[in-house]
């Protein structure tokens, strides 16, 4: 269980390969003998992730998941528990796409749906029932400000969010006093793997910054957070700017 210090003994990565879910990992793996379970596709980088958390001292278990296949859900999962109570997963896999190919190309349409909206709540319900028989437990789901008010700019990709942003929060609601909480973190842009090649926006974080402020938030049993914390305001401002000018906004 997590101790009263907000240390984790267990720690589940549903994306076991995204830099900011790594970073997490770091943060509560230093010093510790932690069983962390990295839940992704087979690759070169999952068993690299895998060798630098050992260093650290975690105790680590690589289990496969495939995020557009129900069947790939539930086994890991079911493999994750296996081994013991999970007192945080952490989900924190996501596709950005083409924005343009993404609202004209069918394939890459159902595909950011599934890998960002489908899987997500899938994984939500999976996690929450099993968490509910531990009656304990956090579920940290990383959303993305992109998800507050949906731009042109990247609109299928900022719908997704919107969606898993939704479901989570309700997800929250409905485990209240089960013992299980839920932690929505809404990062702006993060220089990542995933924003290559972007040229970053105002207000860019890093993977350590979002995991430093999610360990914190998890620790003071927050329900949602922003990262930056100045970008709520930002959000907020924006969420009431009338549509006819929302549109000519540079963003």
């Amino acid at each position: 269980m997590i101790d009263a210090l907000g240390t984790p003994q267990s720690l589940l990565l549903l994306g076991g390969t995204s830099d900011i879910g790594l970073a997490i990992a770091r943060r509560y793996a230093t010093g510790r003998s932690l069983r962390v379970v990295l839940a992704a596709r087979p690759s070169d980088r999952r068993t690299a992730a895998a060798a630098e958390l050992t260093a650290l001292g975690c105790i680590v278990a690589e289990v496969d998941l495939e995020a557009r296949d129900a069947a790939s859900r539930e086994a890991a999962i079911e493999q994750a528990f296996a081994g013991g109570d999970i007192d945080i997963a952490v989900v924190a896999f996501g596709l950005l796409g083409d924005p343009e190919q993404a609202w004209t190309d069918p394939e890459l349409t159902v595909e950011l749906a599934e890998v960002n909206y489908v899987a997500p709540v899938h994984l939500g319900v999976l996690l929450s029932n099993q968490m509910t028989v531990q009656s304990h437990g956090r579920i940290v789901a990383l959303s993305s400000v992109a998800g507050e008010r949906v731009r042109r700019s990247n609109f299928v990709y900022g719908s997704t969010k919107a969606g898993m942003d939704g479901f989570y929060l309700g997800l929250g609601e409905a485990l209240r006093g089960t013992g299980v909480q839920v932690l929505v973190v809404r990062p702006g842009f993060v220089r990542s793997k995933m924003t290559e090649g972007l040229d970053a926006a105002p207000m860019a974080v890093n993977p350590e910054e979002v995991a430093e402020a999610t360990v914190a938030a998890v620790k003071e049993k927050r329900e949602v957070i922003w990262v930056p914390a100045p970008m709520r305001f930002v959000m907020s401002g924006l969420r009431h700017v009338p549509r006819p000018l929302f549109r000519r906004l540079p963003i």
